[in-house]
């Protein structure tokens, strides 16, 4: 018990130099997602106002065709965005891992798509996904005629050509991570597998991912919070076109927040978005500190 204060007062400048953004913590964002979620069971239109209405957002929101397919395009682009990433991520920091020329400058060409913005991304991404000059006439001006690559402008397959920009931009990060996370493994490991005559791929797979467990869950934790918040991407390339093909929740709640003028449709949309992210923090939570708790 003797040693609770001096455990209390330690490193005690810096627990008071916390305290300005612990306080700006609680009350912007803490204080912030409150009140979204009170204001979201009111009729509020272009301003918020307590009249309150129930669950009536909440049911309009969910009969709305508009954001029933923001969230079919968001768990498409989330699914096989998780998938691609991690392992077209892992297999090149695997093969960063084996110790090749001019990695340096490997490593930054696959970083740098992630210091672009979104927007940038977007844009990039629109002119060279469009028929006329992009990759399509390229390859017919190569001489195939009957090639066809216009996602953007298929309404049907719209959500993949966000996917390609998505990962085009994101997957350096990932194997950056990825390569991280396999520079930490003990070359021992390696030598042994070597010795028994156990295949690289078994070692990888049996061995190193499992103990990249920290690495993996850290990773799926950033990637799904940036699938969460698309929203510039979408507006860069597509705009939420053709038609609605290719709207998002980020971009349905800005609608209704500041072209709608709809703010409890708005709240409603964006608790629901908080909801989801909450869904994501708990079990990783869970899984990075109730593990190391119990051990």
């Amino acid at each position: 018990m003797s040693d609770r204060p001096s455990r209390l007062f330690h490193n005690l400048n810096a627990k008071i130099a916390s305290i300005p953004m612990a306080l700006t913590a609680m009350v912007v964002f803490l204080g912030g997602s409150i009140w979204t979620v009170v204001y979201s069971f009111t009729n509020s239109k272009l301003l918020p106002r307590a009249k309150w209405a129930g669950l009536d957002q909440y049911e309009r929101l969910w009969g709305t065709e508009r954001w029933l397919i923001s969230i079919e395009n968001l768990a498409i682009y989330g699914v096989l965005s998780l998938i691609f990433s991690l392992v077209i991520g892992f297999v090149l920091a695997a093969l960063m891992d084996q110790k090749i020329r001019f990695e340096d400058t490997f490593r930054t060409i696959f970083l740098y798509p992630f210091a672009l913005s979104f927007i940038v991304t977007g844009l990039v991404w629109q002119w060279l996904l469009n028929p006329e000059f992009g990759i399509q006439s390229v390859i017919r001006d190569l001489g195939f005629e009957s090639f066809n690559f216009d996602p953007l402008y298929n309404a049907d397959i719209a959500i993949y050509g966000i996917l390609i920009a998505g990962l085009w931009q994101g997957t350096g990060l990932v194997m950056c991570l990825m390569l991280a996370g396999l520079r930490g493994i003990d070359e021992d490991i390696w030598k042994a597998s070597r010795i028994d005559g156990i295949p690289m791929w078994k070692t990888y797979l049996l061995v190193v991912i499992p103990m990249m467990r920290p690495v993996f869950i850290t990773t799926l934790v950033i990637i799904t919070a940036g699938i969460v918040k698309l929203y510039d991407l979408v507006v860069a390339q597509t705009g939420g076109g053709p038609g609605i093909a290719t709207e998002v929740p980020a971009k349905y709640v800005y609608d209704m927040m500041f072209q709608a003028q709809n703010l409890g449709q708005g709240f409603a949309a964006s608790t629901m978005m908080l909801i989801s992210v909450i869904i994501i923090i708990i079990p990783w939570a869970y899984l990075e500190f109730g593990g190391k708790r119990r051990g």
